[in-house]
């Protein structure tokens, strides 16, 4: 019995999940539609289809690792459970007052602020005080506490989130006021701040630990259905889950803290993409994932995908470490139609997994970018390896309802035209995480995944002057490949101010040397031994009077003159790449010390293709497909890529069918397989 390990990315379209034999290197993949109503259904059907498919038992699992976009959902739809918050008096309307900030895009004079997730009517203010050092001005007033924890008794709200004045500097109030919620009120989860985001922005910690609170009652069900349901598979290996940051934590972990998981689906195709472009010997490379509900988007840089500490998600400020990934709303899925004003617009509505396009034959009358795909001769008759047959004749009669006829176009126009928005829509997303960050987009590798990716990889590499295109032999699931190669990890921060020329060099190491007591602690709970252990050290650095900080590396313990000088060099650079200049004169001021913590809990390495003997294959069949390059309708070679030996090259056009995508080669571009299975384009002659 070899040990395997299973992988499962719910989506908004698809479920998507692999199995991976760790000692053979064999991987087994499939597609399942998500099942909107209970996500843990279609997460147990796709388990079972992939055992059977892969001829495996269920003991011979030894984890299962999830990522899924139920976290983000319910934040974007607005359906967690308000909590009620407990934060010091005075600080009542801290979520209410925000910040002045209107966001990117958004018309400073019409924009609105986004209803706060806490009315203020549910908002409690607790008699303490605390300086920003830490030192207590006022204890806790824990009779006062105590009444108030027995009126909330009787409400009986769903969470409880508490974040108190400068808790970052010392957590004894929040842990006490814990202590009490814990005795009256047992069964309400709790969400402390001094836990879920310890460092200093009161507004930004004190929203961080209200949308955790937000999010506790449904993760914890969601986590306890899916440990039902793989009972019921018979099912014993253990559950991780993949957060924002790229790494995996336990199923006990991530429910604890929810909020860590809100970009946990796109995180986990980050990853594959950087994996398998480092094997295939791309160190930068542009990723984008498009699905059938949204297209995803990441950098990675010297082979490591980049993170951010300034995410957001729907105009809510996210400020801990996350892949920074950029997601819109353009997929397959994604709905065309003509505004009022006689325009064509496409997504970021999306017709979702029920019903689905209109080819799909489920009900869907709205027009797709799968529609466009399949009028045009892009897609063949079926997905899912023949499970799904599609329908032309839904897919023509949708376009030519909704867009060609209200146009006055040709059926092939509007589809032409369907596509091409939707290119230029990721095409915007992706010079706003190259261009806007600092980068040249045709210094990297443009990697495409995700069911839909592959169709559209040439063209946007044409628009953004990208010369060479990699698409993984599993492009379809590649979310699962990263889920599959992620190590557990867990980020760490801790407000210290200090200044240019007063450092203290031994706050700063004792700081840190708690962080990694912690950490390692956190490590050996999750089976990562000692050896295996990975921590690294950064800093939030800003020049003074600065509102806002980068974050740099910091060389290894312990900390000397020669290891401060490097972060500040480090700094200096980071921010005349973002924003063309530094200035070296100024004094610059330390806010944050942070630590990532991780470790590798299996390894996969993926077995390379058999060589290739033999004339060259021949194409499966031909068939008719629109290219506007060469004037129209053309005869088109279709090969089945799972049949393509190492060193198969082809030129465009051309149809390459993987078993769960399908690869356009535009005219002119050239393709050739890699000794692994991965489809490396060249971009012109």
């Amino acid at each position: 019995m070899a040990p395997c390990l299973i992988a499962v990315d719910v989506g908004g379209t698809f479920t998507d999940v692999a199995l991976a034999d760790l000692e053979g290197g064999q991987l087994w993949t499939t597609k399942t539609p998500t099942t909107p109503a209970d996500q843990a259904q279609g997460f147990a059907a796709g388990i079972a289809k992939v055992l059977q498919l892969a001829g495996k038992a269920a003991s011979e699992v030894v984890a299962v690792v999830h990522g899924s976009t139920l976290a983000t959902n319910l934040i974007l739809e607005g359906k967690g459970a308000p909590p009620v918050l407990l934060t010091t008096a005075g600080c009542r309307y801290v979520l209410h007052i925000g910040r002045h900030d209107v966001p990117k895009g958004a018309n400073m004079y019409l924009w609105v602020k986004p209803p706060r997730l806490v009315r203020p009517e549910h908002i409690y203010e607790v008699r303490e005080r605390l300086d920003p050092s830490g030192a207590v001005l006022q204890p806790l007033d824990e009779a006062a506490c105590a009444a108030l924890l027995k009126q909330l008794r009787d409400l009986q709200p769903p969470a409880i989130a508490i974040c108190l004045l400068h808790a970052y500097a010392n957590p004894v109030h929040e842990q006490r006021l814990r202590a009490l919620c814990q005795q009256l009120c047992p069964e309400v989860p709790l969400s402390l701040s001094s836990e879920v985001l310890p460092q200093f922005r009161e507004y930004e910690r004190t929203l961080v630990t209200v949308l955790n609170a937000y999010l506790l009652p449904q993760m914890g069900r969601y986590y306890r259905r899916l440990a039902q349901q793989a009972a019921r598979l018979h099912l014993r290996a253990p559950l991780r889950i993949m957060q924002s940051n790229g790494g995996m934590a336990s199923a006990e972990a991530a429910a604890v803290r929810p909020v860590l998981t809100v970009l946990s689906g796109p995180a986990a195709a980050a990853v594959g993409a950087t994996a398998v472009a480092r094997h295939a010997g791309f160190r930068h490379c542009l990723s984008i994932d498009v699905g059938g509900t949204s297209a995803d988007v990441c950098l990675a840089v010297d082979a490591q995908p980049t993170l951010t500490t300034e995410g957001a998600l729907a105009d809510l400020p996210l400020p801990f470490p996350m892949l920074d990934v950029h997601s819109i709303g353009a997929g397959g899925g994604s709905l065309a139609r003509v505004t009022p004003g006689g325009g064509l617009q496409v997504g970021p509505e999306s017709a979702g997994a029920e019903p689905g396009p209109a080819c799909y034959g489920r009900g869907g009358r709205e027009p797709t970018v799968t529609d466009a795909h399949l009028v045009l001769g892009r897609l063949g008759e079926t997905l899912l390896g023949g499970e799904l047959r599609l329908r032309r004749d839904l897919a023509h009669e949708a376009i030519a309802r909704g867009v060609a006829r209200p146009l006055d176009l040709s059926v092939e126009a509007a589809a032409q035209g369907i596509l091409d928005l939707a290119n230029h829509a990721m095409v915007g997303a992706m010079r706003a995480l190259s261009v806007e960050r600092g980068y040249d987009p045709r210094d990297f590798v443009l990697l495409a995944c995700g069911g839909a990716g592959p169709l559209h990889a040439g063209r946007l590499a044409e628009l953004l002057g990208i010369p060479t295109v990699l698409i993984p032999a599993h492009a379809g699931v590649l979310s699962t490949l990263g889920l599959l190669g992620s190590d557990c990890q867990r980020d760490y921060v801790r407000t210290v101010m200090q200044r240019h020329g007063r450092f203290d060099l031994a706050a700063l190491e004792a700081a840190w040397q708690a962080l990694e007591h912690e950490a390692r602690a956190w490590l050996a709970a999750e089976g990562i031994p000692p050896a295996a252990q990975r921590l690294v050290r950064f800093a939030d650095l800003r020049y003074a009077n600065q509102g806002y900080e980068l974050t740099v590396p910091v060389a290894a313990a312990p900390l000397r003159a020669e290891t401060l000088a490097q972060m500040l060099e480090a700094f200096h650079h980071q921010h005349r790449r973002l924003y063309t200049y530094a200035s070296p004169d100024m004094p610059v001021e330390l806010v944050n010390v942070r630590l990532t913590a991780s470790g590798p809990a299996w390894s996969f390495t993926p077995a390379p293709l058999p060589a290739g003997s033999g004339p060259p294959p021949a194409p499966a069949h031909t068939r008719p497909v629109y290219f506007p390059a060469l004037g129209g309708w053309v005869s088109c070679p279709v090969y089945e890529a799972a049949t393509l030996p190492p060193d198969f090259q082809c030129q465009g056009p051309a149809i390459l069918a993987q078993p769960l995508s399908t690869v356009v080669v535009e005219p002119g571009h050239r393709v050739r397989v890699d000794p692994y299975g991965n489809l490396i384009m060249t971009i012109g002659s």
